[in-house]
């Protein structure tokens, strides 16, 4: 029998010292970790999250750094880390993101910003990292076509569940794309992405302001964030988003277009990860197409 995610949050919660927890609350929409809010006797509430099972791994130190890097270098908005070790993180507590056009447009010139201001002159991160339950590779690389090609996309074809999914002119396929991604992308330079950015990780502080959440970052192409907010399915209320970052950041009218590409890393790693991967093998089946033999 299962131990419920709330009693696994308290213990966890007590393992570091922070027993004037009067309950948690369980919090749905990840993927990867048991989340809830700690409702405390000394202090105001808390938001924790931990991986049901011991982890042996340091993803939650890592989302800590990657926090820090968004608000100190790329003056985005996050919650404080109250916490980080290998079993627990505890975040000061946000604000749902409100209903309005206005809070997606101030959005665009916040993330336009973040990728403007921190321009690099390689690709990767001082160090690995996570993506959902699995690492993300960070190696420094100066080109970018080869770092996308090697670290996002053909490091998932060794995953099990990859393996079983993608029949081998699948896998023939993406290795043909990656070779010609210097035709099909332009050559843009590296800067800090937030790495996991769709709609979910993205809340608000207390006076309005978005702020970001469950971070992967590294030095990347910007339009990797713009590609996982593009094809996750954001609200309505967002409309304007895509339109005013364009304009801040002088992008070219044809980025829609690339944005299958881009995306294929994130649908390659959802694949990896779990069972029920809500489309994600047909959506890679289909943006490999054109790379298919005798196509």
């Amino acid at each position: 029998m299962s131990i419920p995610s709330t009693v696994v949050l308290e213990q966890r919660l007590s393992r570091a010292g922070i027993r004037d927890v009067v309950t948690v609350e369980p919090v749905s929409g990840g993927l990867a970790a048991l989340a809830g809010i700690a409702v405390r006797e000394d202090a105001p509430p808390v938001f924790v999250k931990a991986f049901a099972e011991t982890y042996d791994g340091d993803a939650f130190v890592a989302e800590a750094e990657g926090l820090a890097a968004l608000r100190e270098l790329g003056a985005v908005a996050t919650p404080e880390v109250l916490l980080a070790n290998r079993e627990l993180l505890v975040l000061s507590l946000l604000q749902p993101r409100p209903r309005d056009e206005t809070f997606w447009e101030q959005f665009a010139y916040a993330l336009a910003h973040l990728h403007t201001s921190t321009v690099h002159p390689r690709f990767g991160w001082h160090r690995d990292n996570w993506l959902g339950r699995r690492r993300q590779i960070n190696t420094w690389a100066g080109d970018g076509f080869a770092f996308f090609a090697e670290h996002r996309l053909l490091r998932w074809l060794t995953e099990p569940r990859v393996e079983a999914a993608l029949e081998p002119a699948d896998r023939a396929a993406l290795e043909r794309l990656c070779d010609r991604l210097p035709e099909l992308l332009p050559d843009r330079p590296a800067c800090l992405t937030h790495g996991d950015l769709w709609a979910q990780n993205v809340l608000a502080t207390a006076d309005g302001r978005a702020a970001l959440i469950d971070p992967a970052v590294s030095y990347m192409w910007a339009e990797v964030d713009l590609a996982h907010l593009w094809t996750t399915a954001p609200p309505p209320e967002s409309r304007r988003f895509f339109d005013v970052y364009a304009e801040a950041t002088g992008l070219d009218d044809g980025w829609p277009a690339r944005m299958p590409i881009i995306q294929l890393r994130q649908h390659l790693a959802v694949l990896a990860q779990f069972d029920d991967d809500w489309g994600a093998a047909e959506t890679i089946r289909a943006t490999l197409t054109p790379f298919r033999a005798g196509t």
